[in-house]
């Protein structure tokens, strides 16, 4: 990790910049979730089709952030950002001149780019702060996804103010992305690491070198987590626009701005996930992740259910149905508690592979945003093949038991190898296992 010392001014400078991009890039990233409404009912999709169109900016923002991670700590994240920008700039403005199914779904591939800039970000963030600040750091740069409450809640009305035409929501968001490419350019640093490194002339390793962590198990369990607190976040930010229209019969205007109520806490709070895995553990954080996400998806997968009980006076009929008020609340509960877990994966990899934080970030964050790809596909189809609304919420429950149960008992093997004086709520157990 980098040694070279960074004075006050120049982080909050990388961090205010990127984490303002970061918002705008996710902004456009989930730009689907709002338009692809319009788009399903213009062209008469079915679901599994609306699932699969809003899913395929997601595949491809995961895929690149393995490519974009590493020429980041090959690069630099000045430059590597500000071209990401650009070509995703261009691929928006494209998006407005197609017509066809297939050809949407070829724009959003390109409109996807937007989404690489995650690991962009927290590899050049993570270079300006030392190991004990990183997880505060990182939490504040996360905060970014707000972009999708953005989107959510203010894409509706710029659509109306358009004349419910999404044509113009697509090119405002084209020109505020390059606006916000040559901002960040002008006003950032390369980053200290890549800037030593010309100094002294020193090669950067080369791309094999930088895959070489990926061998470990663990980077691929952190993928695990991270496909829940963030692919699960993302497949629901953009589903649940269509969830409040088609299961509650809202319009909508008001079903984005629900969604919004959602995808805000499930990012402003990444901060506090932050300085909650500096003080207590990223271990400590991520169990109270799982918990409290399996008990509200659990609660949210109940469908609504009429009985039919056999009554002294004969049959006794009554329904159980979640309440709008009630489910609103625990999919906000559900985004805080993602918030935090999302912070306390990404706390882990400076921490253990300082020098390979754009490829292993890259890869877990691949792994997530594959989860924003698959699980709204696997949302549309399940309501097709099933018939009832709240599948999407079954599926989530036996991800996060799954998650659970292989955290934990990896957790208490590993505890098993430790003397007492290496465990504690601030204790990364696998950390000492890497060096053995």
């Amino acid at each position: 990790m980098n040694q070279t010392i960074t004075n006050s001014s120049d982080q909050k400078r990388a961090l205010t910049a990127s984490t303002l991009t970061f918002t705008v890039c996710f902004a456009v990233w989930t730009i689907f979730s709002i338009i692809g409404v319009k788009i399903k009912a213009d062209l008469g999709l079915t679901d599994t089709q609306f699932g699969i169109l809003v899913a395929t900016p997601i595949l491809t923002g995961s895929v690149s952030r393995i490519f974009l991670g590493i020429w980041t700590d090959q690069y630099g994240g000045r430059l590597i950002y500000t071209v990401q920008m650009l070509l995703t700039a261009f691929a928006v403005f494209l998006l407005t001149l197609v017509s066809s199914y297939t050809m949407f779904l070829v724009a959003a591939l390109g409109v996807g780019l937007a989404g690489g800039s995650f690991a962009v970000g927290v590899a050049y963030v993570a270079k300006w702060y030392p190991k004990e600040r990183q997880g505060t750091a990182l939490g504040i740069f996360g905060m970014g996804n707000v972009g999708a409450a953005v989107t959510n809640f203010g894409a509706p009305f710029l659509m109306l103010a358009f004349g419910g035409q999404w044509q113009g929501v697509a090119q405002v968001y084209a020109v505020i992305m390059v606006i916000a490419a040559v901002l960040f350019f002008v006003f950032t640093k390369e980053d200290p690491d890549v800037a030593a490194r010309k100094q002294a002339g020193v090669k950067h390793a080369s791309f094999l070198e930088q895959l070489e962590p990926l061998k470990n198990q663990q980077v691929w369990r952190f993928s695990l987590y991270y496909f829940f607190v963030f692919g699960a976040f993302v497949a629901l930010a953009l589903w649940l626009p269509r969830y409040y229209v088609g299961a509650y019969g809202l319009e909508l205007k008001t079903a984005g701005m629900l969604a919004a109520a959602y995808a805000l806490p499930g990012s402003i709070f990444r901060a506090l996930g932050g300085w909650l895995s500096d003080k207590w553990g990223a271990r400590t954080v991520m169990y109270w992740t799982f918990i409290a996400s399996v008990i509200c998806t659990f609660f949210l997968s109940y469908p609504a259910t009429d009985y039919t009980i056999a009554g002294i006076e004969g049959p006794i009929n009554f329904n159980i149905t979640i309440p709008l008020w009630l489910f609103v609340a625990l999919t906000i509960v559900l985004g805080f508690f993602m918030s935090l877990g999302k912070a306390a994966v990404y706390k882990h990899i400076p921490t253990y592979y300082p020098n390979h934080v754009g490829s292993v970030g890259g890869i877990v964050g691949l792994i997530g945003g594959l989860g924003g790809f698959c699980l709204p596909i696997a949302f549309g189809f399940m309501n097709d093949v099933i018939g009832v609304w709240t599948s999407c919420f079954m599926l989530l429950t036996v991800i996060i038991a799954i998650a659970l149960t292989w955290m934990h008992f990896t957790v208490l093997s590993l505890e098993k190898k430790r003397t007492p004086e290496l465990r504690g709520p601030r204790n990364l157990p696998e950390l000492e296992s890497l060096h053995d």
